[in-house]
């Protein structure tokens, strides 16, 4: 047994049963650098913070049905003598995608957004008319793994009122106009780890969806050779958020001449160090030289 281990929480959740998850594969490369990785549920009331060095956010999948709560566990991390990654001020600026609001401002090329602070039916059908389309998507601005994603067409929309009243009763929410390069092409996604570039993933969704997450069915591919136009917007976009993130996954969609991004994913995306044999080198590596 090594002496003097590091010891590293890696929060999650109790039930993952639904989901898959790679964070395992992190566990190997971090003992052999020293450190002990220990998988917590954020849930947990009674975890001491302070007995690990750092508290690395992975897979808490859950945390949009409990906004506040989960902000307030990561208080209390900060507040411990842990280290959070990635830290509580890089979560609160993207807990709300918002932030692409932000980044638009910075140059960084969002698809086209509408920004909507309460859900009124009688303004439907304008949306369609905004984006000239036949095809919208609404999804909230707290939102993860496609929860509350409505994907509306023009013939069919006035079906989904019901359950749109339900969904955004509570908060604010985004409309876009459907990319159809997400069901012909995929979503493409770029992983950063403390600034390095690490890999790229394509995913699609399967037949008649466009959720691309392996949880609905998505399918992924390693891009070989990631198109120097994406690795551009992705850059771009990396050095536009506020600080330098531990992990950053930025997703993007073609549109027109180049890439649009969808989200920059800074608090609990997957990595997919399953797509990639040295991936999970790479973070724990990028990860020691962040520790210092």
């Amino acid at each position: 047994m090594r002496l003097n281990l590091k010891h590293c929480a890696i929060l999650s959740m109790a039930n993952l049963e639904e989901f898959e998850v790679y964070d395992e594969l992190l566990d190997k490369p971090f003992l052999e650098a020293g450190w002990q990785t220990h998988t917590v549920d954020w849930h947990d009331k009674s975890i001491d913070w302070n007995v690990y060095d750092v508290v690395l956010i992975r897979s808490p999948w859950d945390y949009q049905q409990y906004e506040q709560e989960f902000i307030e566990v990561l208080e209390s991390i900060e507040a411990s003598s842990a280290i959070l990654e990635n830290d509580l001020q890089t979560v609160r600026w993207n807990i709300n995608k918002k932030y692409l609001m932000e980044l638009e401002q910075k140059k960084v090329t969002i698809v086209p957004t509408l920004w909507k602070q309460r859900f009124d039916a009688s303004e439907l059908s304008g949306y369609f008319q905004h984006f000239e389309t036949e095809q919208i998507v609404l999804k909230p601005c707290v939102s993860a793994n496609a929860e509350n994603t409505f994907w509306l067409r023009k013939d069919n929309f006035k079906a989904a009122i019901a359950d749109l009243e339900i969904a955004f009763a509570k908060g604010d929410f985004m409309v876009q106009p459907f990319m159809e390069h997400v069901i012909s092409e995929g979503e493409f996604s770029c992983f950063y780890f403390n600034g390095q570039y690490s890999h790229s993933i394509l995913k699609t969704p399967k037949q008649d969806d466009f959720r691309v997450q392996e949880e609905h069915g998505g399918r992924l591919a390693l891009i070989e050779e990631p198109e120097a136009t994406l690795l551009a917007h992705a850059e771009h976009a990396l050095q536009n958020l506020p600080s330098m993130p531990m992990y950053a996954r930025l997703d993007f969609v073609r549109h027109q001449d180049g890439f649009a991004m969808m989200e920059a994913e800074l608090i609990e995306p997957s990595l997919y160090f399953n797509m990639d044999p040295t991936s999970a080198q790479r973070f724990v590596d990028c990860f020691v030289k962040r520790m210092g």
